[in-house]
């Protein structure tokens, strides 16, 4: 499956290793989260990165103690209307989680953007929609509502531009 990255195609170069299945000796792997909390001091001496993928239904305090050891952090978006995969990805963020955010699943151009706001940076794209469609909604949003984790696309915040002239009202706590 073509991934997505800084608007280019990329190699996936990680291997998916089922709940029961043997362990490659070298090389990355993404495990399912109940493997990894079954077998994770094994897995965290193999050579190779080490990933995994988490379930939408998991709180991302589970992930909390694993994740200096994780290189890459699988969400998914199993339909375009559920949402709980963002608020995962902005929690995990929040916790400091700074290695590959990988969105899988039906991942559609049109919430790109909004993936990106909340730490996505790598997508799994499917064959579903031309790179010229991912490199033009990458760009499509200039501001937000919402203050973005990653300020990547010079994104700029929409209250921020609204007041960038005006005096505050001094009646209002919160200007200025």
């Amino acid at each position: 499956m073509p991934l997505l990255k800084n608007n280019t195609l990329i190699a996936d170069t990680w291997t998916h290793v089922g709940a029961d299945d043997v362990l490659p000796e070298t090389g990355d792997i993404i495990v399912l989260f109940v493997r990894l909390l079954r077998e994770f001091d094994a897995l965290s001496k193999r050579q190779g990165r080490l990933g995994v993928s988490f379930g939408n239904a998991d709180r991302a305090e589970a992930l909390s103690t694993f994740l200096p050891r994780l290189s890459l952090i699988e969400l998914p978006f199993p339909a375009f209307s559920d949402g709980r995969a963002y608020s995962l990805a902005r929690q995990i963020r929040d916790f400091g989680y700074r290695g590959e955010l990988r969105a899988t699943g039906n991942v559609l151009p049109d919430q790109l953007q909004f993936m990106l706001q909340v730490g996505f940076d790598t997508f799994e794209i499917g064959d579903r929609f031309p790179l010229s469609a991912w490199q033009t909604a990458s760009r499509q949003m200039s501001l937000a509502y919402q203050r973005g984790l990653y300020r990547r696309h010079a994104e700029a915040e929409i209250w921020t531009e609204r007041h960038t002239d005006a005096e505050p009202w001094l009646e209002q706590p919160h200007a200025g």
